[in-house]
C-alpha cells in the first residue's frame, strides 16, 4: 500500500529543528508539528492520555480578551537570548570539560542554523548522552544513516543520563514525529525517543526486523504506548505478513477503541491482519469501527480504511458493497491504489 502510517512519522528528510528566541526551549519537527510561542501567536498542544500524541491548535494575540490581558498583565520578565545562554566565556572554558564545551558549541551552532558544524561538535562530545542524542537526530535529518545508528546506540547505552546537560543549560528538547498536519507523536531526549529514532534509522535502511526488535525493547516495559504498538503492528502486517505476525498485530490492538486518529490507524492494521488470517467478518467489523468516527481523522486514513473494507467485501462475495466503497474512494482520489482497475475504469 502507498499508505504507510509509521513511515510517515518522519524525522528526516523534511524535518526542521528550532531554538526558540523567547527562551531556551528546543523543539524538533516538520512544519505543522512544532510547539511554538512567538510574537504572532501561540501554538497550543493538547495531549491524548496514554498515547504520546498531541493535537495542536493555533491562536493569535488579537481579539478583545487578549488585548485586555495585555493591558492588565505585568511587564514580561527579560530573558536571555538563547545565543547568550549557550555561550561560554574564556574563563569558563578553562574549567569546562572539553566534551561539555563541544556540546554547548554544538547547540550554539545549531541555533545559528549551521547544522554541519553542530553535528561535528556533537560527534566530538558523543560520550555525553545528550550530545549523542543530538548527533543521532541531526545525522538522521541529513540522511547519514550509519552515523545516526552509531550515535543513537551510544545514547541508548547511556540513557540513564539523558537530559543532564539539557537541564543544566535550561534547554527542553523534544522531537515531533509528524503523522498529519494536526497530530504529532512527541518524544523527548529519553530512552523512548532514542529507540523510536533508532527504529526510524533501521526503516530507512530496510532493516525491518531490527526496527521491530528495537521497538519491542520499549514495548516490553511499556505495553500501553500506542505509538509503539502502531509501529509494531505496521511492521508485522506490511513487512512480515505471515500468519504468526498477523496474529501479533491482532494482539497489539487488543482492547483498542476508536479514541483518536492513532487508535483508528491501529484498528486498520488489526483489520488487515484479520483479513489475511481469513477472518473476514471480524475484519469487516474492525474496519467499520475504524470508520465510525470521522472528526479529527485525516482523509488519507479514512480513504485507506475504506479501501481495505472494500477488499473484505469483495472477498466475502458482496460485490455491490465493494463497488460502492471503491466508488467513494475513486471520487476522492482517482489514482488511489488500484481502485480504477477494480472499477473497470482503467
Amino acid at each position: 500500500m502507498a499508505f504507510r502510517f509509521f513511515r510517515r512519522m518522519k524525522i528526516a528528510p523534511g524535518a526542521s529543528l528550532n531554538l526558540s528566541e523567547l527562551g531556551a526551549s528546543l523543539s524538533f519537527g516538520p512544519r505543522g508539528a512544532k510547539v511554538t510561542v512567538g510574537p504572532r501567536g501561540v501554538r497550543k498542544t493538547v495531549g491524548i492520555p496514554g498515547t504520546g500524541m498531541y493535537y495542536t491548535t493555533h491562536s493569535g494575540y488579537g481579539g478583545r480578551s487578549s488585548r485586555r490581558s495585555r493591558r492588565t498583565a505585568a511587564p514580561p520578565t527579560p530573558r536571555a537570548r538563547p545565543a547568550d545562554r549557550l555561550s561560554l566565556g574564556f574563563l569558563k572554558r578553562l574549567v569546562t570539560p572539553k566534551e561539555e564545551e563541544h556540546f554547548v558549541d554544538g547547540m550554539r551552532q545549531f541555533l545559528l542554523k549551521h547544522e554541519i558544524a553542530a553535528l561535528n561538535h556533537f560527534s566530538q562530545a558523543r560520550q555525553l548522552a545528550d550530545a549523542a542524542f543530538m548527533a543521532g537526530i541531526l545525522a538522521l535529518k541529513q540522511e547519514k544513516l550509519i552515523q545516526a545508528e552509531q550515535f543513537l546506540k551510544t545514547a541508548n547505552a547511556k540513557s540513564s543520563s539523558l537530559g543532564r546537560y539539557f537541564n543544566k543549560y535550561g534547554i527542553q528538547a523534544t522531537v515531533a514525529l509528524a503523522i498529519t498536519e494536526e497530530v504529532a507523536a512527541i518524544v523527548g531526549a529519553d530512552r523512548r525517543g532514542v529507540l523510536l529514532a533508532l527504529a526510524e534509522v533501521y526503516q530507512h535502511q530496510g532493516r525491518w526486523k531490527e526496527a521491530a526488535g528495537v521497538l519491542k525493547q520499549f514495548y516490553r516495559r511499556h505495553p500501553e504506548d500506542v505509538v509503539v504498538r502502531l509501529s509494531l503492528a505496521e511492521l508485522a502486517v506490511e513487512e512480515a505478513g505471515d500468519k504468526r505476525s498477523c496474529q501479533t498485530a491482532v494482539k497489539l490492538a487488543e482492547g483498542v477503541e476508536n479514541e483518536s486518529e492513532l487508535h483508528a490507524a491501529l484498528l486498520m492494521y488489526k483489520g488487515m491482519a484479520l483479513h489475511r488470517l481469513g477472518l473476514l467478518a471480524a475484519a469487516r467489523d474492525t474496519f467499520t469501527a475504524a470508520l465510525r468516527r470521522k472528526k479529527d481523522r485525516s482523509d488519507e486514513l479514512l480513504r485507506a480504511v475504506r479501501y481495505q473494507r472494500a477488499l473484505v467485501y469483495d472477498a466475502m462475495g458482496q460485490v455491490s458493497r465493494a463497488k460502492s466503497e471503491l466508488g467513494k474512494v475513486y471520487a476522492e482520489d482517482p489514482d488511489y491504489e488500484d481502485v480504477a482497475v477494480r472499477l473497470g475504469l482503467a
